[in-house]
C-alpha cells in the first residue's frame, strides 16, 4: 500500500509537469481557451490519480490511462462547447432576448444531440479503459466513472433516493 501511495504522489507531480511542457496558444484571445485547457488538465489529473489509486495501477498503467482519457477528452470537448453555446442561447431566450427566441428549438435539439454523443463516448471510454482489467477492477472503474462526469446514470442511489423521498 505504501508503494501505491508513493506512486500516486509521483504521478501527482509528473502529470502536471507533462501538461505544462506542452505548448499552448499564445494569442491574446486565447486566455479563456488557456484557462479551460488548464482546468481540463487538472480534472484529468484528478481522474487519473483516483483511478490509479482505486485500480491499484502502476505508473506505466496510469500514464497509459491518462493518454486514453486525453484522447477521449479531445473528442468530448467540442460536444461540451456545443452544449454550452446552446445553453447560452436558451438562457437568453428564457429572459426574452428576441434574437435568441427564434433559435430555441434548434438550440434544444443541439443540446440533446450532443448529450447523446457524450453518453456514447462515455460507453466507449469505459470499454477502452476496462479492456485489460479484471471484473473486480472493471466494477471499480464503473463506480469511479459514475461519480465523475462520465456515466452519471450508473451512479448508485442512496437510501433516501431509492425510497422516492
Amino acid at each position: 500500500m505504501k508503494t501505491m501511495k508513493r506512486m500516486t504522489w509521483a504521478l501527482a507531480f509528473a502529470l502536471p509537469m507533462m501538461a505544462i511542457a506542452q505548448p499552448g496558444p499564445r494569442e491574446p484571445g486565447a486566455r479563456d481557451a488557456d484557462r479551460m485547457a488548464r482546468a481540463e488538465q487538472r480534472q484529468r489529473l484528478r481522474q487519473v490519480l483516483e483511478l490509479a489509486d482505486t485500480l491499484e495501477l502502476d505508473s506505466a498503467q496510469a500514464l497509459k490511462m491518462d493518454e486514453t482519457l486525453r484522447r477521449f477528452e479531445d473528442r468530448r470537448r467540442p460536444l461540451r462547447e456545443q452544449v454550452r453555446d446552446s445553453a447560452r442561447i436558451l438562457h437568453l431566450a428564457s429572459r426574452g432576448d428576441s434574437a435568441a427566441l427564434g433559435q430555441v428549438d434548434s438550440a434544444a435539439q443541439k443540446v440533446f444531440d450532443a448529450r447523446a454523443q457524450i453518453a456514447a463516448l462515455d460507453r466507449e471510454l469505459y470499454q477502452a479503459l476496462a479492456k485489460d482489467l479484471t471484473p473486480e477492477k472493471r466494477a471499480r472503474l464503473a463506480v469511479v466513472m459514475a461519480r465523475s462526469e462520465g456515466m452519471k446514470g450508473l451512479k448508485a442511489k442512496g437510501p433516501k433516493e431509492s425510497r422516492g423521498d
